[in-house]
Order: C-alpha cells, then sequence, then structure tokens
C-alpha cells in the first residue's frame, strides 16, 4: 500500500480542474425554461431575459475582429507581459483591444474589498478541500456537460488536452490565491483573458462542421446561461461539498466565498443580474441550469478516458494506480455522474475512500484524535497533496492565449 501514492491522483485533479474552469460551456438538450427571478441576483433587478440567448457582445465583436484581421499572433505576444492586476494594459496592444481590457479590468462597484480579503483567507485555510472539489470534483462535472465537453473537444485545446490543463488551471488557482484580487495578484488578467478567449471559441467553433452536428442546434457557444452551468459546477457545488463534508464555515466565511465568485462572474463578463446574491439563491439557480443537463456523451467519455489516463502515463513507477484515481472521483461527484463519464467502479477503493475520507477530514478540523484515523487513510492523504501539488504548479510557464483556429481536422 505504501508504494501506492503520489502523483497520479495530482495530473488528473489538475487536468480536471482547469478544464471545468475554462471550458467552453452549454446546457444540454433537456434544459428548462428560465424561471430564476433578477431580482435574486446583485442587480437586484433585470429584464429576466433567458441568458441562454445572451453572450458578450462587446468582447465578441472586439476579438472577432483582431482574429479576421490576423491579430491574434500580436495581441497573445503583448498579453504575455500582462501578469498583476495594477498593470495597465501593454502600450503596444491594438488601440480597441487595449480600451476594451481597461474597462473590463475594473471591478465592479459593488465589489468589497473586505469580504475579498476574507475569501483569500478562507480559500487558504481550505485549500486542501477547495482544489481538490474545483479539480477533480468539478472536472468530471465539466465532462459530463454536454455542450462543454463537446466545445472543449472540438475547439483547439482538444487536441492537446495537457497543454489544455495548464492553460485553464491558471484561473482556477488564481481564483484561490491569497493575493487573488490584491495589487500584485493576478485573477483580474486571468479573468479577462479568460473572457477574450470565450470570444474566440464564439467566433471560430460555429466554424466547424464536427462540431455543429453535435451542437443540439446551439448556433453560437459559451452563452451567459453556458458560463453559470460552469460557475455552479465550481463554486456552489464546492461549498455544497464542504458543508456535506462537515467542514466547519462560518457565515462570514461563506458570504465571503460567494462574493470573490460573484466578482469573478463579473470580470468573466456575466451581466450583473444573472449572478446570484446569495446561497440560496445560487442553489436554486444551479438546480434550474446545472442539475437537469448533465449526461453522457462520446466526447466527454473521451476526454474524461484521457484526462484520467494521462496519470498513468505520465507519472512515475511506484504511484497511484488509476483505481485509486477512478474512486476517488467517484467519491467526489457520485455514481450518477461518474456514471455519464463511465468512471469504472472499484469496490476496494471506493469502500476504502467512504470510510477514509470523513475522517481525514474530521482529524484535520480537530474533531477527532489521530488514533482514530485508519492507517490506510494517509495513503489517500499523499495521495490528495500531491495532487494539490501538481495542481497548483501545473500552469507554471503556460499562459492563457486567444486562440484562431479549432481543433485540427474538425474544421
Amino acid at each position: 500500500m505504501d508504494g501506492l501514492g503520489r502523483r497520479k491522483i495530482l495530473m488528473a485533479g489538475g487536468a480536471l480542474g482547469g478544464f471545468g474552469a475554462l471550458g467552453a460551456v452549454a446546457p444540454a438538450r433537456a434544459r428548462s425554461l428560465w424561471t430564476w427571478p433578477p431580482g435574486a441576483s446583485v442587480a437586484g433587478t433585470g429584464a429576466g431575459v433567458d441568458p441562454e440567448w445572451v453572450w458578450d457582445d462587446e468582447a465578441d465583436r472586439l476579438v472577432a475582429a483582431v482574429i479576421d484581421r490576423g491579430d491574434v499572433p500580436r495581441v497573445n505576444e503583448q498579453l504575455r507581459s500582462w501578469t498583476r492586476n495594477d498593470q495597465a494594459p501593454p502600450a503596444g496592444l491594438p488601440d480597441d483591444v487595449r480600451e476594451f481590457m481597461a474597462q473590463a479590468s475594473r471591478l465592479p462597484a459593488w465589489a468589497d474589498r473586505t469580504k475579498l480579503e476574507a475569501a483569500a483567507e478562507f480559500s487558504e485555510g481550505r485549500s486542501l478541500y477547495l482544489n481538490v472539489l474545483n479539480g477533480i470534483g468539478g472536472g468530471m462535472l465539466s465532462t459530463a456537460i454536454p455542450r462543454e465537453a463537446r466545445s472543449v473537444y472540438y475547439s483547439k485545446g482538444g487536441a492537446d488536452m495537457e497543454d489544455r490543463v495548464a492553460k485553464t488551471s491558471l484561473l482556477g488557482f488564481a481564483v484561490g490565491d491569497l493575493k487573488a484580487y490584491r495589487a500584485d495578484g493576478d485573477c483580474v488578467v486571468q479573468a479577462v483573458k479568460t473572457r477574450m478567449v470565450h470570444a474566440a471559441v464564439r467566433h471560430l467553433l460555429p466554424k466547424s462542421p464536427a462540431w455543429a452536428q453535435v451542437s443540439g442546434g446551439q448556433k453560437i457557444p459559451i452563452s451567459q446561461a453556458d458560463i453559470l452551468v460552469t460557475w455552479h459546477s465550481l463554486a456552489t457545488y464546492a461549498m455544497r461539498k464542504l458543508l456535506e463534508w462537515k467542514v466547519p464555515v462560518t457565515s462570514a466565511e461563506k458570504a465571503a466565498y460567494l462574493h470573490v465568485w460573484q466578482v469573478t462572474a463579473h470580470m468573466l463578463g456575466v451581466r450583473d443580474e444573472y449572478i446570484p446574491v446569495s446561497w440560496d439563491a445560487a442553489n436554486a439557480q444551479s438546480e434550474q441550469v446545472l442539475d437537469p443537463i448533465l449526461t453522457s456523451t462520446r466526447e466527454g467519455v473521451e476526454l474524461t478516458d484521457i484526462l484520467l489516463g494521462q496519470l498513468a502515463e505520465q507519472t512515475s513507477p511506484g504511484s497511484v494506480d488509476r483505481p485509486l484515481v477512478n474512486a476517488f472521483a467517484r467519491y467526489l461527484v457520485g455514481d450518477r455522474v461518474a456514471d455519464m463519464d463511465r468512471i469504472p467502479e472499484e469496490p476496494f477503493w471506493e469502500k476504502t475512500i467512504e470510510l477514509v475520507w470523513p475522517k481525514l477530514v474530521a482529524f484535520r478540523e480537530g474533531l477527532i484524535s489521530l488514533p482514530l484515523v485508519p492507517p490506510l487513510a494517509w495513503t489517500v492523504d499523499e495521495a490528495v497533496r500531491q495532487y494539490i501539488l501538481f495542481y497548483l504548479t501545473k500552469g507554471r510557464g503556460t499562459r492563457i492565449e486567444i486562440p484562431d483556429t479549432n481543433r485540427p481536422g474538425s474544421n
């Protein structure tokens, strides 16, 4: 047992977390009618228009122009030097790009610095749980979101999932970083770059015949509704699981964690009238836009297998094997989603994790003493810690960049 462990679970988590954070998302065929009230949003009011038919007009016009005039290499080169929240957009950018970024980089008027600081402290203190949930958990949810899986699969990043993971991990750990929205942090930077990537995918993917055949009738991907689906597969899902695991979370911490994700949604271009004002509102919205549309697709199953398979292929001998990775993923998302993703059942490890994970959480939170933690729990614990190390280092040396084509062979 002690030879089991170390880097494979990491690879899966890091891979899947980033994938969930930046995936081009969209709800499935069984999507419910939009009934969520704008009065439950941070704006407190709104037209009540279904976000399925709302995109990001300002970013879409800009990025389409950048692609069509062949400016993507120039813009990406300039964006490489833009790394801190307090930096002005690089002077070498085209005027229209620089003006858009200057506007898009401003926090909303309702952003609360005190809450953002509290959220950073909370994320630091709960980083082990949050990285696991936003990594493996959110990633497994993302591959069960049909349009998300297909949009990722047929876009440029789908052809090289390791590189995709490295890029998409950046926003995920920027949100959870202690400096997230401080001057020397980079959450604003990664969110604005991601917003521009989303706009590029909206411009490019409709030109892909392969994607058009499986798009479920969606003419333009990544609507406001689609981004909300991903938002709930991260923020709302993570808070639900923390509470389910009986992790002590104060009311102030819950409010702060919600706030950092509210601000991040705004920075990604989501209209304020769609951003939930409370956890009750978030749970209600999630039940409408995320829960009903989860299902299996060929692309989602293939991506899941690729992402989990990277563990066995790219880690050293004696590390955690695929069965433990499969079992932990199934534990995080439950049998329904795991079966959609066709993650194999692993009876031994599933029973082991069901037994030891709650005890590890209770031990970390000071609720039980060390003798009550089974020895095998430390195999799982070390595997998770190694996953987090991978997740935090995977993105180093890479950058979020605007694509200028779809997956090779899908155009």
